[in-house]
């Protein structure tokens, strides 16, 4: 049998659990961004329909809200999946889940039938921020274009 020291052990655990926290890490980021990526494509490529949708909702200049919800969504999705200002890009689709949330899946507003729907992308939404939160805080991990 052989030894191992004390120190050896700790050293290999900790290299192990820094190998995980960086894949997860890298997992974690293409998962958050998928779904933003192709809802700024399904808006570039839908644009008239998605600024229908945004002046149905009372929003102001809803062509400008538009193509600032494309820069976010693809922008930001696409800065976050390769890792590059990666910390901004999560901190910019933070902010903009805020109002998108409360406007558009204001689930106590909704009829009925719309209710259990809109209550599920609203939590969807609260998820997706701390998520957003946490790529803020800790970074995009090691394998990232930068580590800002």
């Amino acid at each position: 049998m052989i030894a191992v020291s004390p120190s050896d052990y700790y050293t290999n655990e900790r290299t192990l659990m820094n190998t995980n926290r960086d894949i997860a890490a890298l997992v974690a980021r293409i998962l958050l961004t998928f779904m933003f990526i192709f809802a700024g494509y399904g808006k570039i490529t839908g644009f008239e329909g998605t600024v229908g949708y945004i002046a149905g909702a009372g929003m102001p200049a809803p062509q400008l809200m538009a193509i600032g919800a494309i820069a976010v969504e693809l922008g930001g999705g696409l800065l976050l999946l390769v890792g590059y200002k990666a910390r901004w890009a999560a901190l910019a689709i933070f902010l903009f889940l805020i109002p998108a949330t409360l406007i558009f899946h204001n689930f106590w507003a909704a009829p009925p039938d719309q209710y259990q729907a809109q209550m599920g992308n609203f939590m969807k939404n609260f998820t997706i921020m701390g998520g957003m939160l946490m790529v803020w805080a800790f970074g995009p991990g090691r394998y990232a274009i930068d580590k800002t």
